[in-house]
């Protein structure tokens, strides 16, 4: 009811199991999934990576009750592109769904912190960086521009902060995404902390 609410949205289909939804998948082309990892039975996180297989390009949004960071961080890394906790009021889910189908991730300010800091957690063993050659590749003003992105600086922020037009730093940032292989700003945050790109470029001299 909510969904339908919406002018511009519509439900084109509804599942009980997301195993149901793998049966379906010749009949269906939706632009959102929306995937409940509490399904009973079923593990929803088990589903996610055939889902988004199935029903490529459409991208999914994950609702879960659980505040446990290692289930967000699990389906971040999976392939979701939102993730909505069940008590946000209604309007959080709608706004997750404008904001990824127009290509952004959607993640609470709340859970961002705490899914980066999980992520920026040592691990016990340093190995070499098999991403060096990508990250040797930035201009140190992309550098610039991935620390403010991982401090959660939006367009205007970076623009005013680094004195270079809002135009400039979209192109600088499709320059980053494109030599990363990364899809949004979401993901190129995620990466920053897990290569450590979250210090200022001078510090890393």
């Amino acid at each position: 009811m909510l969904i339908e609410n919406q002018p511009e949205m519509e439900v084109v289909s509804e599942y009980s199991k997301a195993s149901e939804a793998l049966k379906s998948k010749s009949a269906i082309r939706p632009d959102i999934i929306l995937l409940d990892l509490d399904l009973g039975d079923e593990n929803g996180m088990d589903f996610l990576p055939l889902l988004l297989r199935i029903y490529a390009p459409a991208k999914v949004i994950v609702l879960t009750a659980t505040p446990e960071t290692e289930i967000h961080v699990r389906a971040a890394a999976a392939g979701a592109r939102g993730i909505v906790l069940k008590e946000h009021a209604p309007e959080t889910l709608t706004g997750a769904i404008r904001s990824v189908h127009s290509g952004e991730a959607w993640i609470g300010r709340t859970l961002m912190s705490a899914v980066l800091n999980r992520l920026s957690s040592p691990a016990p063993h340093e190995e070499k960086n098999p991403e060096a050659a990508k990250i040797a590749s930035l201009t140190p003003r992309e550098r610039e521009i991935v620390t403010l992105i991982a401090k959660g600086f939006n367009g205007s922020r970076m623009a005013q902060e680094l004195r270079i037009s809002e135009a400039t730093v979209r192109n600088h940032l499709t320059s980053i995404l494109s030599k990363l292989e990364l899809a949004n700003k979401f993901e190129l945050a995620v990466y920053a902390f897990n290569n450590k790109l979250t210090d200022p470029v001078k510090s890393q001299l």
